[in-house]
């Protein structure tokens, strides 16, 4: 039996990548017999009943977003005396500072920081990193270009960083074709080439370069549309571009969605036009469910979707350049996309199913505590 114990403290929970990979993760452990905690230093927005039903303690520090708040050093250490975990593992820049702060003040077995993007806001923040990496055991990225880029930069040494992959559901993620076609039926695009991109409405998802490639295709197919799944500050904005760009008829909004795996079994193709990311879920996902994909470069896109074969890559902030892709995608037979889907599919299956991924933290963890002189059994 297990008796280890893990604590997961992330900046906030909302419906994003990062946050949905550490609920994924946080569920999984439970199931195998770990005894899990997640804490969120902002009060949680998102994932709130499936922690519940899943029967994982849910605390937040209370803070508020762009607010430093020392109390939260407090709060945190009250739940850390209180519940006593093997692990800490802190997820995002400010989780990730604040743990190794914590840590000043309280011995954490292990902690381990896990970044989820290339560049995690400005160069004061991988000087930070830097001068608080002795403080963590390891730091974790989700995609090989972040991790080296990380060394690169002296944001985290060599020996002290590991590539570690996001993991998706491949059994909820899945080719379904029937609901897809009911769902095509239901929101009335069944004649159309359908486009769907999922994502908050960001600066990092650069909508505006998505837009108006869009608006190229347009203005020579009448017969596309394009479907945004997803909410965020500048969601307002980019309404305002896409009615600039006279798209009302051919851009649909539809806000946020519990049925993405539906959604991308009813698009013809997924698109992703971000000027920087880490390692997108939704890239998995949309792999997953057998879409091909058209994705910039940027992050682990590249390590995602393969050139060619189960998509295309194009220059981020270039809109000439997403347009021919997503036009190149479309002239494709169906029969070929539908190969690039398969093999997409395949691909995520052998490399970042979740169950793989969870296979692969618990060996880091135990790994870890082995090399601490943690016994099995949870005691020093």
């Amino acid at each position: 039996m297990n008796n280890h114990s893990v604590l997961f403290l992330i900046t906030g929970l909302a419906y994003g990548g990062a946050e949905t990979q550490l609920v994924n993760l946080a569920i999984s452990l439970k199931k195998r017999g770990w005894k899990v905690r997640v804490v969120s230093m902002l009060p949680p927005q998102a994932f709130t009943e499936e922690l519940k039903e899943a029967g994982i303690p849910l605390s937040t520090l209370n803070m508020r977003r762009g607010v430093a708040d020392p109390r939260a050093v407090f709060r945190m250490l009250k739940i850390l005396r209180e519940w006593k975990p093997d692990i800490v593992h802190s997820h995002m820049v400010h989780a990730n500072l604040l743990a190794r702060v914590v840590r000043i003040f309280y011995k954490i077995p292990v902690l381990i920081s896990t970044a989820h993007n290339i560049d995690e806001g400005g160069r004061w923040r991988e000087v930070a990193y830097r001068m608080t990496d002795p403080l963590a055991d390891l730091t974790t990225n989700v995609s090989r270009a972040a991790v080296e880029r990380y060394i690169r930069v002296g944001v985290a040494p060599k020996n002290k960083i590991r590539f570690m992959p996001n993991g998706i559901d491949t059994t909820k993620f899945k080719p379904n074709k029937a609901a897809g076609q009911r769902l095509r039926n239901e929101l009335g695009v069944d004649n159309y080439f359908v486009w769907l991109a999922v994502g908050r409405f960001e600066e990092a998802k650069d909508y505006p370069n998505m837009l108006r490639a869009f608006s190229m295709i347009v203005s020579k197919k009448s017969d596309v549309v394009l479907l945004l799944v997803g909410q965020g500050s500048l969601m307002e904005e980019v309404k305002k571009l896409a009615s600039e760009l006279k798209l009302e008829d051919r851009v649909r909004f539809l806000g946020v969605r519990r049925d993405v795996p539906y959604l991308m079994n009813a698009a013809d193709a997924y698109v992703m036009s971000s000027a920087w990311e880490g390692m997108p879920m939704v890239l998995l996902e949309a792999g997953a469910c057998g879409l091909p994909v058209v994705a910039t470069d940027v992050g682990g896109n590249s390590e995602v979707v393969l050139n060619g074969k189960t998509g295309f890559i194009v220059p981020p902030r270039n809109p000439e350049a997403l347009a021919q892709a997503m036009e190149k995608m479309m002239a494709l037979p169906k029969e070929k996309r539908m190969e690039m889907g398969e093999a997409g599919r395949a691909y995520i299956e052998a490399n970042y199913s979740l169950e793989h991924v969870v296979d692969q933290w618990e060996g880091l963890y135990m790994e870890l505590l082995q090399r601490k002189g943690i016994s099995l059994s949870g005691s020093l």
